[in-house]
C-alpha cells in the first residue's frame, strides 16, 4: 500500500477520528489565514491542535483579497500609525518565510494636481512609511517627476500629472499562502480538516470544552474536546458568538471588495499602480501572469457570505475608475475575463464609512471562555496568531501548570519555504528548473512549478518520475481527452468507465475513504487524458493539499478561474473524470462538483444582478 501523505484528501476521515480521540489543547474554527496562522504558531510551540473549516481552506476572505502583503500606506493617510508600523514589518517576515508565495512588487503612486496626494505629502508620507515599516534600503521610496513617472507607466493619464512616488509592496497568492501555512502546521502535528462544519459547542459548568462537528462530505458527526476554543471564522465570527450566546458589545461590519481581471493584451500595464479615484478612495491595478487585475470596491454588505458576487454597479465603478486613470484604454465590460468578490470582516465603528474604518484586529473572550479574533489584515496574520497563542499559553499554564515554547514563527519557513531564504530563492528556482528539465519537462513549466511550489517541487518531480516509469507520454493521451470531451451524452458513471477503458484504467469498484483504511493512491497513469501541466498539480493537490472538489483545484490550488479561465474550460471535464476515479465519486457527486465549477465560471463574468436572456 502506498503511503498516504499527512495532508491528503483521503486522510480527512482519519484526521476527524484523531480529533475525536485526542483531547486537544486548542481547537480552531476557521481555515482562513488567521486560523491557519494560529494553528501553526500553537503546533510549533508543542500544543495539540485541531482546526476545521465548513468550506475549503481559504474559501472565504483569504482567497478573495487584493493579493498583496503590503505595509498599509493607505492607513498612514488615516493616521493609523500602529497598523502601518506593525504590518509593514510583518510583510518582510512573510516574504522571508515563504518567498514562493510572496514576491516584491514595485508600486507607482502617480501624483496629480487635483489628486488626494500632493508631491510634498507623498514624499513625506513615503519617508515616514519607510521608517515605520523598517523598509530595506534597496526598497525605499524614490520620488519621480512627471516624465519619469510616464516612463514607468506610459498608459497613465497625462493631464495634471506632476510626478509620482515609487516604492515596494509584496504581491502574494493569498489562497496558496494560507494552504502553505496550514501544511506547515500539519507537519508540526496539527490536525486540519476542510468541509467540516461546527454544529454546536459543548459546555461543562458554563465553560466551552469542545464542539460537535459534522463532516459535510460524508455526514459523519464527531465530538471534539479541547482546553481552549478559538473562533477565527472571519465574516462568520459573530455567527459563532451568537451560537455561544455571547454576541454583545462590539460587532462586525461586513464590507465587500470586488476585483476585475482583464487580459494584458487589452490592458498592457507595465507597472503596478496605486491611484486615487474621483471619490477619494484608493485603487490598485496590478499585472500578474499575463493579466491585469483591478480593485477594489468597498461597500457595506449584508448578502450571502459564502458566495459574494460582483454586481453591475460594482463593475461600472471599477471600469469608470480605470478609464479615468488610463483614458486611452477604454476598457469595457466585454474585456472582463474574470472577477472575484471578497468580504472584509471589519470591527464596526460608529459614524465611520467602510473605507474609514481601521483594519486593526481585536481579541474578545466570552464568559464561556470562547476566544474570538476579529478584524485584522492578511499581512498581519502571523502577529495576530502570536497574540492569540500567547493568551492561550498563559491561560493553560495558569490553569493546568503546562508550559509551552515561546513563539517560533518569526523565523519558521512555511511549507514550500524551506529553500534557503528569500535572498537565495531565485538561484534555488534556477537549480530546480534545471532538475525539471533533466526529467524531460519544458523549461517554462519546470520554472513555473519551482517558483510556485518552492521546496515542495520535489514532490511534483516524483510524480513526473512515476509517469515516466509507467511509460505515459507527457503530452497525455489525445484519444482519452477526446473521449472525455465528447462524453456529455453519457451518464457520468458511464463516462468514467469509457475513459478508463480507453486509457486501460481499472476504475475503483468500492468506496475507499473510510476511517479504518484509506486506499492506496492510484497510479499516476490514471491521469491519462491530461497533460503533465494539469495531471501532476492535480494529483499533488489531492495527495498533499486536501483538494476534494474541482473548485478546490481550479480556484484555490491554482487560481486558474481567476487568471487562466480558458485553461479551466479546456480541462474541467477530463479533470472531473480523474478526480472521480481517484476519490471514487458517484455519478451524482461528479455531476454536482462539475456543476459547482460551472457556476464559478459563470459567476466570474456575469454580475449577480444581470438580467440573462
Amino acid at each position: 500500500m502506498s503511503v498516504i501523505a499527512p495532508f491528503a484528501s483521503k486522510r480527512r476521515l482519519h484526521l476527524l477520528q484523531d480529533m475525536e480521540g485526542t483531547p486537544l489543547d486548542l481547537f480552531i474554527i476557521g481555515g482562513g489565514i488567521t486560523g491557519a496562522g494560529i494553528a501553526l504558531d500553537a503546533a510549533a510551540r508543542g500544543m495539540k491542535v485541531g482546526l476545521i473549516d465548513m468550506q475549503d481552506f481559504a474559501a472565504g476572505t483569504s482567497s478573495r483579497s487584493t493579493k498583496l502583503v503590503h505595509g498599509g500606506l493607505r492607513y498612514l493617510k488615516q493616521l493609523d500609525i500602529g497598523v502601518v508600523a506593525e504590518v509593514g514589518k510583518e510583510r518582510a517576515i512573510v516574504y522571508e518565510n515563504g518567498p514562493h508565495v510572496t514576491t516584491p512588487e514595485r508600486m507607482l503612486l502617480p501624483i496629480y494636481k487635483e489628486g488626494t496626494f500632493g508631491r510634498f505629502s507623498t514624499s513625506l508620507g513615503l519617508k515616514i512609511y519607510d521608517f515605520l515599516a523598517g523598509v530595506k534600503r534597496v526598497e525605499r521610496r524614490r520620488m519621480l517627476n512627471a516624465e519619469e513617472t510616464l516612463a514607468q507607466e506610459p498608459l497613465l493619464r497625462r493631464e495634471g500629472l506632476q510626478g509620482g512616488g515609487y516604492y515596494v509592496e509584496y504581491r502574494t497568492d493569498d489562497a496558496r499562502l494560507t494552504l502553505e501555512v496550514l501544511k506547515e502546521a500539519a507537519a508540526h502535528g496539527a490536525l486540519a480538516v476542510n468541509y467540516a462544519c461546527l454544529e454546536r459547542f459543548s459546555y461543562e459548568e458554563g465553560r466551552v470544552v469542545g464542539a460537535e462537528i459534522a463532516d459535510v462530505l460524508s455526514g459523519r458527526v464527531v465530538r471534539v474536546r479541547a482546553r481552549r476554543v478559538v473562533n477565527a471564522a472571519g465574516p462568520w465570527v459573530d455567527t459563532l458568538r451568537q451560537l455561544d450566546g455571547s454576541k454583545q458589545g462590539k460587532r462586525l461590519l461586513l464590507t465587500k471588495g470586488v476585483h476585475l481581471v482583464v487580459d494584458q493584451r487589452r490592458f498592457p500595464l507595465s507597472q503596478a499602480v496605486y491611484f486615487d479615484t474621483q471619490d477619494g478612495r484608493m485603487m490598485f491595478a496590478i499585472p500578474r501572469d499575463g493579466k491585469t487585475y483591478i480593485g477594489t470596491t468597498d461597500t457595506e454588505y449584508a448578502g450571502d457570505m459564502t458566495h459574494p458576487r460582483m454586481t453591475e454597479p460594482d463593475r461600472q465603478y471599477l471600469l469608470d475608475a480605470v478609464n479615468g486613470m488610463f483614458p486611452e484604454l477604454r476598457v469595457t465590460e466585454e474585456d472582463i475575463e474574470s472577477s472575484w468578490a471578497g468580504i472584509r470582516p471589519l470591527i464596526y465603528e460608529e459614524g465611520k464609512g467602510p473605507s474609514e474604518i481601521s483594519r486593526k484586529d481585536e481579541i474578545w473572550q466570552s464568559d464561556s471562555g470562547l476566544i474570538t479574533i476579529a478584524g485584522g489584515k492578511l499581512t498581519g496574520y502571523r502577529k495576530m496568531a502570536e497574540t492569540v497563542v500567547d493568551r492561550v499559553a498563559a491561560q493553560l499554564e495558569e490553569e493546568a501548570g503546562r508550559r509551552f515554547l515561546p513563539c517560533r514563527t518569526k523565523e519558521l519557513p512555511i511549507s514550500g519555504g524551506h529553500a534557503g531564504g528569500a535572498a537565495s530563492f531565485q538561484s534555488y528556482v534556477e537549480k530546480k528548473t534545471s532538475e525539471g528539465v533533466s526529467l524531460g519537462l519544458p523549461r517554462e513549466l519546470a520554472a513555473q512549478w519551482a517558483a510556485c511550489y518552492g521546496s515542495n517541487v520535489d514532490r511534483l518531480y516524483e510524480l513526473v518520475k512515476n509517469q515516466a516509469a509507467e511509460g505515459i507520454a507527457s503530452s497525455g493521451v489525445v484519444e482519452a481527452v477526446k473521449a472525455v470531451q465528447d462524453s456529455e451524452a453519457l451518464e457520468a458513471k458511464g463516462a468514467n468507465a469509457a475513459v478508463a477503458e480507453e486509457a486501460e484504467i481499472i476504475p475503483p469498484t468500492a468506496k475507499t475513504e473510510t476511517a479504518e483504511e484509506p486506499a492506496a493512491a492510484p497510479r499516476v497513469s490514471d491521469a491519462a487524458g491530461l497533460p503533465l501541466e494539469v495531471s501532476v498539480p492535480l494529483l499533488y493537490a489531492m495527495e498533499y493539499e486536501m483538494a476534494v472538489t474541482l473548485e478546490d483545484f481550479f480556484v484555490r490550488r491554482t487560481g486558474a478561474v481567476l487568471f487562466n479561465i480558458d485553461w479551466v474550460r479546456k480541462w474541467k471535464e477530463p479533470a472531473a473524470v480523474y478526480m472521480a476515479l481517484y476519490l471514487d465519486w458517484s455519478s451524482e457527486e461528479q455531476a454536482r462538483y462539475l456543476e459547482q465549477l460551472e457556476k464559478q465560471l459563470h459567476d466570474a463574468v456575469v454580475p449577480e444582478d444581470a438580467v440573462e436572456g
